[in-house]
């Protein structure tokens, strides 16, 4: 180690020299900190569970899931409708609690345009896609898991309400479950996407409300073949085919849940395209 004496007699080690002030090198071992991608993993994961929106959309979600199930159990019994597998319910259920992730989804990046702490986070993270990433999967993962939860609780209630008018089979039942998560992480993707397009609160969820309620709203209450096709190809339209079990659908699971990531996918490099190209 390279030293100088001071004035006061004191041996002071030199700065820049091996274990002196500015002797931590960027990658040793001492000065090391998470970097990369698994490092704006973490820092979009610490953002989104510091604060209490997330917290209070996914137990607003909750109650949502457990009244709507049941009254669609409820309907179905009290009409005497043919008897479906029971997790049609939870499945019904996500054109309502798909909302919770599109808020949940849409406050994580636009809040930060907001309050101008993007800012910081692209000064952190300069390689922008990168930050747009690790929010599309951290909102996913959580979308995924609260849309899991919801289903299982939902299929719960829904068994009870339904008072016979259903069916129950393991391997059935476990795939609507998951086919709901993986629908709800698709929507949070899409909505990041959006989000980073329109960079405000209320121009996302304009556009996201128009495209996963209001739009299949009005083709479906017009009627008629080509404007029910139309939704068909819709995220939500698609992702009913997806969830649901035991209906005439016009394409397979697979092609449906296809369907979904490919608005997920289109949603994503059109937020990319404006992060990259405007200024925060």
């Amino acid at each position: 180690m390279t030293t100088t004496t001071g004035r006061n007699g004191r041996t002071l080690p030199t700065p820049g020299a091996p274990g002196g002030s500015g002797g931590r090198r960027p990658g040793s071992a001492e000065g090391r900190t998470p970097g990369g991608f698994p490092g704006a993993v973490a820092a979009e994961w610490t953002k989104l569970r510091s604060v209490r929106a997330p917290a209070l959309c996914l137990l607003a979600g909750l109650a949502i899931t457990a009244v709507f199930t049941f009254y669609y159990a409820s309907i179905a019994d009290i009409n005497d409708h043919p008897v479906q597998p029971v997790g049609n319910a939870a499945a019904a259920s996500a054109v309502v609690t798909q909302f919770v992730f599109v808020v949940l989804a849409t406050v994580a990046v636009t809040s930060e345009y907001t309050t101008g702490t993007v800012r910081a986070s692209l000064l952190w993270v300069p390689r922008r896609h990168r930050v747009h990433a690790a929010k599309a999967l951290v909102t996913a993962v959580v979308a995924f898991l609260g849309g899991t939860g919801y289903a299982v609780v939902g299929t719960a209630v829904a068994w009870g309400a339904f008072d016979g008018r259903a069916s129950f089979a393991a391997g059935t039942t476990l795939a609507q479950v998951l086919a709901v998560g993986v629908y709800q992480a698709l929507v949070a993707v899409l909505t990041v996407g959006v989000a980073f397009a329109a960079r405000h609160a209320a121009g996302a969820l304009s556009i996201l409300g128009t495209l996963l309620w209001a739009l299949p709203s009005v083709l479906l209450g017009l009627g008629g073949e080509a404007l029910t096709a139309v939704n068909d190809r819709l995220p939500y339209g698609a992702g009913d085919h997806f969830m649901r079990a035991g209906t005439d659908a016009p394409f397979s699971p697979a092609a449906a849940v296809l369907l979904v990531a490919a608005w997920a996918a289109a949603a994503h490099a059109a937020g990319q395209y404006v992060l990259r190209r405007r200024d925060a």
